[in-house]
């Protein structure tokens, strides 16, 4: 039998045995990275402040370092300094001694879970002592949208619009600037769509509508521009590469459904790294907190979409010095007279 007889028969083969591998390990990769951050929820070094002088504070601070690992503590003199933390989102929520009894303050639009957690954690150690506590919801999520299941849900549509806008750049073959002015484009209108949804449709959004829209617009740029910039230097693989990252990272790891603290590290840190996660805790500065906090998430969503759109460039650049450096080497080969 000839080799080339055989060819036909090893790719038969191979088909049914890359079904058999590939896709079990992929299913098991993509549900390690879903299922294992939200089987493993729980606080870690969660900002928290407790606030009033120090001698009343003190047993405060001792019942939660019960928790070992649980809560990183900041300390603040009175209740308007720690009002003032929150807002600013450098703690989630703070324990206030006060002469009429321990108050707590907590912001339901950083994190509804988190807020949960709080009054569960605070309040049972004070039901323990059998005393009362008063809680206060300084930022509180929208009326609308009070279990923040809208803008959670929010994270896993953008990501897809980025990646079938970055993916049909790349397929249609758009190269060079062209590519980029579609790309800004797209996510630009993306942005607006979705601000005019969450914003003047469903109301889960309160904050500046250009800056959300903005916002919306970017984190998408931030996955198109990935993924094209891959695309014109890799191709197909280069696609599936930043939409598989994208897909099995980006949105588990995102802590949109509750904090970038209650996810296992390094999860949760990684997660603020992807487009999906800075977008998320972006939106949330922009659109409930006056856009505290909002430098690193920006930074990194602002990083994603120039390498990106870079990586864009280069490769048309790339593409066009080898299309001009083919037809001078056939004209240095060819032969004279």
């Amino acid at each position: 039998m000839s080799a080339t007889s055989t060819t036909p028969a090893r790719t038969r083969t191979r088909g049914p045995i890359a079904v058999l591998v590939l896709v079990p390990l992929l299913a098991a990769l993509a549900l390690w990275a879903f299922a294992w951050p939200a089987a493993r929820t729980a606080p870690r070094d969660l900002p928290l402040g407790v606030a009033g002088p120090t001698a009343a504070t003190a047993q405060v601070e001792r019942q939660l370092e019960q928790n070992k690992g649980a809560f990183e503590i900041h300390r603040y003199a009175d209740e308007a300094a720690a009002r003032d933390a929150i807002e600013d989102r450098t703690v989630y929520g703070a324990v206030v001694v006060t002469p009429q009894g321990p108050e707590l303050l907590t912001a339901s639009a950083a994190s509804p879970t988190v807020a949960q957690l709080l009054r569960q954690a605070v309040a049972g150690h004070a039901a323990a002592e059998g005393t009362q506590i008063r809680t206060v919801d300084v930022v509180a999520a929208p009326a609308n949208d009070p279990r923040g299941a809208a803008l959670s849900a929010s994270v896993l549509p953008l990501a897809l619009a980025g990646i079938a806008a970055g993916s049909v750049v790349t397929m249609t073959g758009l190269r060079g600037p062209r590519a980029v002015a579609a790309l800004i484009g797209a996510a630009s209108l993306v942005g607006a769509a979705a601000a005019g949804i969450a914003h003047s449709w469903l109301g889960v959004l309160t904050g500046d509508w250009w800056a959300e829209a903005g916002v919306l617009g970017l984190a998408t740029l931030a996955v198109s521009a990935a993924v094209a910039g891959l695309g014109a230097l890799f191709g197909q693989a280069g696609i599936g590469i930043a939409a598989g990252t994208v897909m099995l990272f980006g949105n588990p790891f995102s802590g949109a459904p509750s904090a970038p603290q209650l996810l296992p590290e390094p999860v949760g840190t990684i997660g603020q790294w992807l487009p999906p996660g800075a977008g998320t805790t972006l939106l949330r500065s922009v659109s409930f907190f006056d856009g505290a906090a909002a430098t690193g998430p920006a930074l990194t969503l602002t990083w994603w979409a120039l390498v990106g759109l870079g990586a864009v460039l280069l490769g048309h650049a790339l593409k066009v010095r080898t299309k001009t450096a083919a037809p001078a080497a056939e004209r240095n080969l060819a032969p004279v007279g």
